[in-house]
C-alpha cells in the first residue's frame, strides 16, 4: 500500500530539542509553582510555597524548586543563605504564549469539562512531552498514515521500543489506527492534527532563550536511483534519512551556511617541478 499524502502540517523544531524543552515544563507542581509565584511573589521561600500546596509538604517542595533552579525556570541568591527566597528567571517569565497555546489545545481538542489552568496545563505536557512523541506526530503529519514497520524506519526507533510509545499515543488520543486488522496503518487524531501553535509556541520559546549554534557542517545526501522510487522507494527514503523528522517540517530550523575556501597561504612551500 502507497505512503498516503499528507493530511496535515506541523512546522516544528529538532523533536529532540522540543521534547527537552516539553519535559523541563512536565514535571507535577511545576506549573502551579510557576503560578504562584507569578501571582504572590516576585520572591517566595520554601516554607511559603509549601503552603499553597499542602499536599506537597516542604521537603518534596523543596526538592522540585531545585529541580526547577537546575533547569533555568527559577533563579534564587543563596551562596550565603541557604534558605535564600526563589523567583522566577526570564525564561519562566516568557512561558505565557506556550500555556496559553497548551490550554487552548487542551479544551478544544482533549477535553472541555471544567478544570483548573495548571491541570489542564500538565495533563497536555504530560501527554506531549514523552521520548518520540514529537518524531511520530510529524512523520503521520507529513505521509498521512503510516504502517508500524515503516514508522519504525522512518522514526528510526526499535519496534520493541515503539509499540509502548504508540499504544500511549493512543490513550492520550493524539493517534489512532486506520483499522481494526493487524497491521493497519497509524494515523493522526483531530487533537494530533492541532499540535501546530503548541509546537510552534514551544520552539520559538525555547529558540529565545538558546544560544544560536554554530551552523553545522554540511552531511552528505543519500539518494536513489530513478527507477527506485516508486511506493517502496518513498518508504525506503523515508528510511534512509535516518534523522528523526523530515526537513521540510523543520520550520525554524536553521540552514546550514555555505563555507567559504580559505585564501591560499603565502607561507606554504611551492610543489617542486
Amino acid at each position: 500500500m502507497p505512503i498516503q499524502p499528507a493530511t496535515a502540517t506541523i512546522p516544528g523544531a529538532d523533536p529532540q530539542r522540543v521534547e527537552g524543552a516539553l519535559r523541563q515544563l512536565a514535571p507535577k507542581w511545576t506549573t502551579g509553582i510557576v503560578h504562584t509565584i507569578a501571582k504572590y511573589g516576585p520572591e517566595m521561600r520554601v516554607r511559603d510555597l509549601a503552603r499553597y500546596f499542602p499536599s506537597v509538604g516542604a521537603p518534596f517542595m523543596s526538592k522540585r524548586l531545585a529541580t526547577m533552579h537546575e533547569a533555568g525556570l527559577l533563579r534564587r541568591d543563596a551562596e550565603f543563605d541557604r534558605t535564600a527566597p526563589y523567583r522566577l528567571s526570564q525564561r519562566a517569565l516568557t512561558l505565557g504564549p506556550v500555556y496559553r497555546s497548551l490550554v487552548q489545545w487542551s479544551s478544544e481538542h482533549i477535553d472541555r469539562s471544567p478544570q483548573g489552568r495548571s491541570d489542564r496545563i500538565e495533563d497536555a505536557l504530560s501527554r506531549l512531552q514523552p521520548r518520540h512523541t514529537t518524531t511520530v506526530v510529524q512523520l503521520l503529519a507529513e505521509h498521512g498514515s503510516l504502517r508500524f514497520t515503516h514508522l519504525a524506519e522512518a522514526a528510526d526507533v526499535y519496534e520493541a521500543l515503539l509499540v509502548p510509545r504508540l499504544a500511549r499515543l493512543q490513550e492520550d488520543g493524539l493517534v489512532t489506527r486506520a483499522g481494526t486488522r493487524h497491521g493497519d496503518p497509524y494515523t493522526l487524531t483531530e487533537a494530533g492534527q492541532a499540535l501546530e501553535p503548541v509546537y510552534a509556541s514551544v520552539q520559538r520559546w525555547e529558540e529565545r532563550h538558546t544560544a544560536v549554534p554554530t551552523a553545522p557542517v554540511p552531511t552528505a545526501v543519500r539518494t536513489l536511483p530513478a527507477p527506485a522510487l516508486g511506493s517502496d522507494g518513498i518508504r525506503t527514503a523515508a528510511a534512509l534519512r535516518r534523522s528523526a523528522v523530515p526537513a521540510a517540517l523543520f520550520s525554524h530550523s536553521s540552514q546550514p551556511q555555505p563555507r567559504t575556501p580559505a585564501a591560499p597561504s603565502a607561507a606554504s612551500p611551492a610543489r617542486g617541478r
